[in-house]
């Protein structure tokens, strides 16, 4: 799985940038962890594959990643590639813009148990992204939506195991299903759309808060405030790449290498050491996903 190319499985649904991949940063002293990555899809001019992209990231002080499913064959693919790189960790979904389709089709149902039987395996660490997302879907779909994100909540729980959320125009209606049915012990708001209102509403209840490269983004404010009133053992980095390329880099192809930028514009707005907010990144990524060098859980 190291040598295999991500192109091979698909490219972005835009049919990625033809630009090179930006210049590595300086490196960070003390190394942190992609939360959210998507290595499976091809972008720029020269797509790197999965070994390229660790290797990189390893350069420039970041540990590890955690590579995310969105559908049954990236979810297998996540988890096959987490199995064979000790610098991986897997989590696997079904996204909810796929709940609505597959509902329609009848294959919702089978879909999830394939998401369940992975979900065992022991370097899948978290179930996710799953959630709700209103920005495309109509009335219609929500349905389907709610019933997914239920059963990934339930799936989560039951393997002892996190849980990504994907959460887009629909804060209100993550929270109160959290809230119904019961969040998993460790609940990560996968990068984080809210405000400071839900950062101190998910810091109350004991979730996290992962941020992207949106965070530095000149119309981002609004996610600034969030990470300033954030709880410090309760935030967490990651790329969610190929998007959301950090500034002053946007339009180019974003990798886990790239972490540094981010990690160094949060410690600003945090007015934080660099050092000693990547060992409290690193802290509270380890303890939502347990150990990348062994198959030791979190909680285990």
């Amino acid at each position: 799985m190291t040598n295999a190319s991500p192109e091979h499985l698909r490219t972005r649904a835009d049919g990625g940038r033809p630009v090179e991949y930006p210049p590595q940063p300086e490196p960070l002293a003390v190394p942190v962890y992609d939360n959210h990555t998507h290595l499976e899809i091809a972008d720029g001019a020269l797509p790197l594959d999965v070994h390229e992209h660790l290797e990189r990231a390893a350069s420039v002080g970041i540990a590890g990643a955690v590579q995310v499913g969105t559908d049954v064959v990236t979810s297998r693919w996540s988890a096959e590639a987490a199995a064979r790189e000790p610098r991986l960790l897997a989590a696997v979904a079904l996204h909810p813009n796929e709940a609505p389709e597959l509902e329609a089709s009848g294959g919702l149902d089978d879909a999830l148990a394939v998401i369940d039987e992975l979900a065992a395996q022991p370097r899948v660490r978290a179930v996710g992204e799953t959630g709700l997302d209103f920005y495309r879907t109509g009335e219609a779909g929500r349905g389907a939506q709610f019933r997914s994100f239920e059963a990934h909540i339930d799936i989560a729980k039951r393997h002892g195991v996190a849980l990504q959320i994907h959460d887009r125009e629909a804060h209100d209606d993550v929270v109160a299903t959290l809230r119904r049915v019961g969040a998993p012990d460790r609940t990560v708001f996968h990068c984080f759309s809210g405000g400071a209102d839900l950062a101190r509403l998910a810091g109350d209840a004991g979730w996290y808060l992962s941020f992207a490269g949106n965070l530095t983004f000149k119309n981002a404010e609004n996610l600034r405030e969030a990470l300033r009133v954030a709880p410090r053992d309760r935030i967490l980095v990651e790329t969610d790449a190929p998007y959301l390329t950090p500034v002053p880099l946007r339009g180019r192809p974003n990798a886990p290498y790239l972490v540094p930028h981010t990690v160094r514009f949060m410690a600003e707005v945090l007015d934080a050491d660099l050092d000693e907010l990547c060992a409290q990144l690193a802290s509270n990524t380890r303890r939502v996903y347990g150990a990348w060098d062994d198959e030791a859980r979190a909680g285990d």
